[in-house]
């Protein structure tokens, strides 16, 4: 409950009064500024607490440039993998004042062209885009943006942070290899994350002397992408004894595809996905998969928009973050 000053909400004012420091040093505090001191930040975060102070944050906007917001682009609400980027996010800006706002393709569809056309309408102060970029959508940009994983398309001025899906993709081929199996089979979606997972795939392929064999699909969902992807490459190679499958989302649509030609999973057909989604440690697949570290992501790419936001001419950087394997269930040596 907000602690009530005299029968009113409390001000920036009493939070200066109650931290014994002027009001422009509890603004600085507000906005994340650097040049505060160690005991003066402490003094005015207790003074805020105390007083369960909260910023009118429209008023802050109405009187500066600063919305104190940034807006994230994500490629589709049904591919779980941003959950680990969210919360990276939240908990690098959560604690400097920022919200965040999330739109996906369709955001305002009818009103935008593009979700960065919505997102730059609230006035946000920097953008996170998780998802594959067009000219358009970049061309409306006129803040600070990071892309957060490997995409097709470079955003000019943009950080990108991304895991190493070079390394991620070897990590879950060799990963069936190393089990036993030969023919392994690979279904993927569109994007330069899904292209980079396919070429690991291929070349630990090849370089054991095993034949590829991919499907790929325009996207990352569970229906189009995933089971009708897998019905394929079930249906044209039937000694497939695994899939490696381009995320979490895919490889659920997989393991109906393998239900409905009469596939166990693991005993009949090893399967593995991609980003260790929540979806990967539910109890229904408990599926073998690679995690990119989407949390570290996130939170790299908080930090490098927040340095971009204050310098928009620092150099360009490419920041990679080490994927892991998670296995589980889903994967076992062939029969």
């Amino acid at each position: 409950m907000t602690q009530e000053t005299g029968g009113r909400r409390p001000n920036i004012y009493d939070v200066a009064s109650e931290a014994g420091v002027s009001k422009s040093l509890v603004s600085l505090v507000l906005r994340g500024a650097h040049g505060v001191s160690p005991a003066r930040r402490a003094a005015v975060e207790e003074a805020i607490k105390r007083l369960n102070y909260r910023p009118n944050r429209a008023a802050a906007t109405l009187a500066g440039n600063r919305s104190r917001t940034i807006g994230v682009v994500l490629d589709d609400y049904r591919n779980l993998w941003f959950v680990g980027l969210l919360a990276g996010l939240h908990e690098q800006l959560a604690p400097l004042g920022f919200r965040v706002a999330v739109a996906d393709p369709l955001f305002n569809a009818h009103l935008d062209r593009t979700p960065v056309d919505g997102l730059m309408s609230l006035r946000v102060d920097g953008i996170v885009i998780a998802t594959e970029p067009s000219e358009e959508m970049f061309a409306a940009l006129d803040v600070p943006a990071v892309v957060a994983g490997n995409r097709d398309i470079r955003v000019p001025g943009a950080d990108i942070v991304t895991n190493d899906d070079m390394v991620g993709g070897r990590l879950a081929t060799e990963h069936l290899i190393g089990m036993g199996h030969r023919d392994i089979g690979h279904v993927t979606g569109g994007g330069g994350a899904a292209r980079l997972r396919a070429a690991a795939y291929e070349a630990s392929m090849l370089e054991n002397g095993l034949r590829p064999h991919i499907t790929r699909g325009q996207g990352f969902t569970m229906e189009s992408d995933g089971y009708q992807a897998a019905l394929k490459l079930l249906d044209q190679n039937p000694s497939l004894t695994a899939i490696f499958a381009a995320n979490d989302t895919m490889a659920l649509g997989a393991a109906g595809a393998a239900r409905d030609r009469g596939l166990r999973i693991p005993e009949d057909l090893s399967l593995i996905g991609y980003d260790n989604s929540p979806l990967a440690s539910a109890n229904l697949l408990r599926l073998t998969t690679v995690d990119g570290r989407n949390g570290e992501v996130g939170a790299k790419a908080a930090q490098a928009l927040l340095d971009r936001m204050k310098d928009p001419h620092v150099p360009v950087r490419t920041m990679l973050v080490e994927p892991e394997l998670v296995v589980r269930a889903s994967t076992a040596a062939p029969a």
